[in-house]
């Protein structure tokens, strides 16, 4: 799900507010209902376009013959992939195993930032609580 997507989605808070503002001018319940179920499937459609513009951009971006324009996406997932090894698990281990090396007391084995791994982990996944909410809420 989109950026653009989370802020018009009705659970988000943000387009909700304006709609309800102009649908209070709207008397009749029925019509009222109708009016707010037009204005966010025209939201959804909105988005939907874009997305779709957005899915042409990266065919065309993944297909470029230039790997400066193919290989950037691939390029800093490699990239932030080595830096959280080194962070996470091989800094830790050099630490730990140079301590043994050099004969100091035996240090612990060292604990592996899990926690933070986990959260970036939940973010990139995009299993975070905001799409849960919006599940509950019965959106698509």
């Amino acid at each position: 799900m989109g950026i653009l997507q989370d802020l018009l989605s009705p659970a988000s808070g943000i387009i909700s507010p304006v709609v309800n503002k102009l649908l209070d001018f709207i008397p009749d319940p029925t019509a009222r209902a109708q009016a707010e179920a037009a204005a966010y499937k025209e939201a959804a459609d909105r988005v939907q376009q874009l997305d779709l513009a957005q899915l042409d951009v990266n065919k065309a971006e993944a297909s470029s013959a230039s790997v400066f324009v193919a290989g950037w996406r691939p390029f800093i997932g490699w990239v932030c992939g080595a830096a959280l090894a080194s962070q996470y698990i091989v800094m830790p281990l050099v630490v730990w195993l140079a301590g043994l090396i050099l004969g100091h007391a035996p240090p612990a084995p060292p604990k592996l930032g899990d926690d933070q791994l986990t959260t970036i982990l939940l973010g990139m996944l995009g299993l975070g609580g905001l799409r849960t909410l919006e599940k509950v809420k019965g959106v698509k």
